[in-house]
């Protein structure tokens, strides 16, 4: 008997390649082009520098609230701690400086004096006017630095005495400036001097430059 062919063995199958791991692409920061182009960056102009005639409340207020300051604490200092309302008259560099004390319930020198109480009420309202009116006009003129400074002394001049009328119903005056062989009646406080000084500076601040005739004129 012939012997049957054995059966023909499978083939060994091909080993299976392990799959390729894609590695991750790493994230673009956000604004980056794609293409790997850095993007252009706009630069921001810084912005321009706020001058005092842009806001001149703030020198103005500086100003007005440093004399109100001052003018309390002198008049505190030398009527209250020194004791002038009792003591009446402190030698200090006679006769140069001296202290004298004086209620004043009118103006400068004494003018409008009145013990009705209606003309110390009246007194407030003019000077708080006056500030209100001097404020507008810094606030809509925006004056140069010498003008809000002298704007700045009148109002914080009259805000001190202010201040004296309605706590005391007048103004506390002690400060009193004589020569030898003259001797000056009036007294007068830190309030009244920065008044006559911010009306000088407001009288005689400097006017802005006018144009010259053969100056050209822009269309």
């Amino acid at each position: 008997m012939a012997r049957e062919p054995d059966p023909p063995r499978p083939e060994p199958a091909p080993p299976e390649k392990a799959p390729k791991l894609r590695k991750p692409r790493a994230k673009k920061p956000a604004g980056t082009a794609s293409r790997g182009k850095a993007p252009a960056t706009r630069k921001v102009a810084a912005p321009p520098p706020v001058s005092l005639r842009d806001q001149p409340w703030r020198l103005t207020g500086l100003v007005a609230g440093g004399i109100i300051l001052f003018d309390q604490l002198t008049k505190w200092f030398v009527v209250h701690w020194l004791d002038l309302a009792t003591r009446r008259e402190i030698d200090v560099i006679d006769p140069f400086l001296n202290f004298r004390m004086a209620w004043n319930q009118g103006v400068n020198f004494g003018l409008l004096s009145s013990s009705a109480d209606i003309m110390r009420w009246v007194l407030v309202a003019v000077a708080l006017a006056v500030c209100v009116w001097v404020g507008v006009w810094v606030h809509r003129a925006r004056p140069g630095r010498m003008a809000q400074v002298a704007a700045g002394l009148l109002i914080g001049g009259a805000i001190g005495n202010v201040i004296d009328r309605v706590a005391y119903g007048a103004v506390a005056d002690f400060l009193n400036m004589s020569l030898p062989g003259w001797r000056n009646p009036y007294s007068f406080n830190v309030a009244d001097i920065a008044i006559f000084a911010g009306a000088l500076g407001l009288v005689f601040q400097p006017q802005p430059a006018k144009p010259r005739d053969g100056a050209k004129k822009t269309r």
